[in-house]
């Protein structure tokens, strides 16, 4: 191979190591230890030049500064995307009751477990995988601990389609609350771009206000982007995807065994909602799966409301206060609720909506920046008061309990009933059954 060649190729599963001379021999022997090539190609210099030699003979001689600084800047001609109105959950009329379409959602491709695919590939890593699936982050601890990282992997494409600048800002948003909900503290992100064809002005306003609002979250939010792809052109007929910047993000955790799951721990406990519920519809899969109405402006993403939220969360987990934990994303309060039911295997009685907020917009409203937190009794006034205290809104929205979920003014709804639809429409569907 020529320089050239060598230089420029993209080839894979290839990884770039910057290491202490001292470090090298270390290195070495893992990198054999697994069956991996391992090779020193250069080393870093002072001179704020890239040097690049083959065969004795000076290949490239480039400015460092100038590559980063100066590089030239991809802009192409593009418009902005059409904002969208706000759809008022009054407008909107509920086709069945709250019991009936939580259990079509859970039935759905979107909120449907993934199980019948992780369960075929290796997610146990070595035994180091804490969390496992079907949680809102997986944990692997570091060895043998204590400490422990948090992933996630997040994107709502339609939220991105609908206002590309707030759906940029929800990807990082969500991967945040994600990591928190387990106890992590969130550290860095990578993205991974995936859009349309960028000549098309339309598609390539898509790209920008994600960019924007990915931008403007990272640094509200501490999370800078430390690594990623961009994947474009991919269309099919002419036909773009959803705008779908995913978004990688990776937290800390100082002891691995006292991370948080979603699933109901005990009878008894406090259900709390924290984070403001006002019943946001717009491009929610309820209006989408159950209303059948795809339009709408998407939620919007308060990133200091989300900083403040995922710090309090993240202290009540630490403080051994949290018993459960979950955020609230796509399905809302109502298939939170169900997830973490099926996932502990304990139901619970609810308590009926706020007056003013109509009922199918309190269950199934997409609000951001919420959790959905259980605790004792015993710890139960002491954690109302400091939440009152510092001004972040929480209310007991019920009790867990049973093996059901009991709604009032709604169909009781079994816990069996909920893991059936939840389980089985995947494998159902691979199978050609549905």
């Amino acid at each position: 191979m020529t320089a050239y060649e060598m230089m420029l190729s993209e080839s894979q599963e290839r990884m770039l190591m910057v290491l202490k001379p001292e470090k090298e021999k270390e290195a070495e022997e893992i990198f054999k230890k697994w069956g991996l090539d391992f090779a020193i190609v250069g080393y870093t210099t002072p001179t704020k030049r890239f040097v690049v030699k083959h065969g004795g003979q000076v290949k490239a001689d480039l400015p460092i500064k100038e590559l980063g600084d100066e590089a030239p800047l991809y802009d192409r001609p593009w418009t902005e995307s059409p904002k969208l109105p706000v759809i008022h959950a009054r407008d909107i009329n509920a086709p069945m009751g709250a019991a009936e379409a939580l259990e079509k959602l859970l039935a759905t491709p979107d909120l449907c477990s993934k199980r019948w695919v992780w369960e075929q590939y290796d997610h146990v890593i070595g035994g180091n995988t804490v969390q496992r699936p079907g949680g809102d982050a997986a944990v692997v601890r570091i060895e043998d601990g204590p400490k422990g990282l948090a992933l996630t992997v997040d994107v709502t494409p339609r939220y991105c389609e609908a206002d590309p600048f707030e759906g940029g800002k929800q990807a990082v948003a969500e991967a945040y609350r994600n990591i928190t909900a387990v106890g992590g503290k969130p550290l860095a992100i990578t993205d991974n771009l995936n859009f349309g064809n960028p000549e098309r002005p339309e598609i390539m306003g898509q790209l920008v206000g994600c960019l924007k609002g990915i931008s403007e979250a990272c640094i509200a939010l501490d999370s800078p982007i430390v690594s990623g792809n961009v994947s474009l052109y991919n269309e099919t007929s002419g036909r773009g995807i959803l705008p779908t910047p995913s978004i990688g993000g990776v937290g800390v955790l100082d002891d691995f065994t006292k991370s948080a799951t979603l699933a109901f721990k005990a009878e008894g406990e406090a259900i709390l909602l924290i984070g403001e519920t006002k019943g946001w519809l717009g491009q929610s899969v309820y209006l989408r799966d159950i209303c059948g109405r795809e339009e709408g402006a998407p939620p919007p993403v308060d990133l200091t409301c989300e900083k403040r939220h995922g710090d309090v969360v993240r202290g009540m987990i630490h403080a051994g206060t949290a018993t459960a934990v979950h955020d609230l994303s796509d399905g809302g309060l109502l298939v939170a609720l169900a997830e973490m039911a099926i996932a502990g295997n304990i139901g619970a009685a609810l308590d009926a909506p706020p007056a003013e907020i109509v009922s199918h917009a309190w269950w199934f409203g997409e609000d951001q920046a919420r959790y959905l937190v259980t605790v004792k009794e015993s710890d139960l006034l002491a954690v109302k008061t400091k939440l009152k205290t510092i001004g972040v809104p929480c209310n007991q929205i019920g009790v867990t309990g049973g093996h059901a979920l009991k709604i009032e003014g709604e169909r009781t709804v079994d816990i069996k009933a909920l893991r059936h639809a939840h389980e089985h429409w995947l494998p159902d569907y691979m199978a050609g059954k549905n």
